[in-house]
């Protein structure tokens, strides 16, 4: 299960993620202390631990370790998502709260994403735009299906961890 980043982990991995290319202890350390007094060994030690969690990987340069990200921010950010969405005991309630505290901007990029996943090999591009308004009603002598008391996932959902990365766990 992921965990989120503690706050000195996250400045530091903000930082691997953000130049995408191999740092090093003293080059994070030299742009954390614009912000913060901070000593060496302290960052040093949160990168040994950010290795050993699997966040980064490095490269003995010299005397010293080069640290590169494992994964992206949005592969992290993604993974909590579906771990906290994932383990509610409500997930449809859980995305209705969720998209009901995004701004019309995060709305609205939530739907372009919607457009670019695509389902069992077809685009969210290529299907309606719209659902109709009502469900197709029942044939003639049979009795129309009663609601769901409570909203399933999308089949689409189900099984699909293993095409969303994962940040790795400890």
């Amino acid at each position: 299960m992921p965990r989120p980043l503690g706050e000195l982990e996250d400045a530091v991995m903000t930082r691997v993620w953000q130049w995408n290319r191999p740092v090093t202890v003293r080059e994070v350390l030299e742009d954390l202390q614009q912000e913060r007094s901070i000593a060496y060994t302290t960052v040093m030690t949160v990168m040994d631990n950010l290795h050993q969690k699997g966040w980064v990987r490095r490269e003995a340069e010299g005397r010293a370790y080069r640290y590169t990200a494992v994964s992206t921010r949005a592969a992290y950010s993604a993974a909590l998502m579906n771990e906290a969405w994932s383990t509610s005991d409500n997930p449809a309630a859980a995305l209705v709260a969720f998209f009901g505290m995004m701004s019309a901007e995060q709305r609205e990029a939530l739907r372009d994403a919607v457009r670019v996943v695509q389902y069992d090999g077809e685009s969210a591009a290529d299907t309606p735009a719209e659902a109709p308004a009502e469900p197709p009603s029942a044939p003639s002598g049979e009795p129309s299906p009663e609601p769901s008391a409570e909203p399933s996932a999308p089949p689409e959902a189900e099984g699909r961890s293993a095409e969303h990365p994962r940040p790795p766990g400890r």
